[in-house]
């Protein structure tokens, strides 16, 4: 599925600015359009009614408010529900697995 995110760019790093439906290591193309370009080749009006029709068609999602947080995919409850259950799992911890696999360093 297309779909047009808004991210920011911080030390090196893409970050959306939402959460992504994306599978690990999935591999996608990515356009850069900086978002002062685009407000600055079209009235903010038109660029705010292409953006509203794109959400309203679900090609987009909406923009989140300057200095707004993306939103949390996982409530804090549900987050330690998960972390007891993770806790009690038996075996070795994830660590020692993964140093395991790779060897000392």
């Amino acid at each position: 599925m297309m779909e047009i995110v808004t991210a920011v760019y911080e030390k090196g790093i893409l970050r959306p600015l939402q959460s992504l439906n994306l599978r690990e290591r999935q591999t996608v193309r990515i356009q850069i359009v900086p978002e002062e370009s685009v407000i600055q080749e079209e009235p903010a009006d038109e660029v705010e009614e292409v953006v509203q029709g794109l959400v309203a068609a679900g090609l987009m999602r909406p923009r989140p408010k300057r200095g707004t947080p993306p939103p949390d995919p996982v409530s804090e409850e549900e987050r330690r529900r998960l972390a007891d259950i993770m806790g009690k799992a038996p075996g070795k911890p994830l660590s020692e697995i993964i140093i395991g696999e790779r060897g000392e360093w």
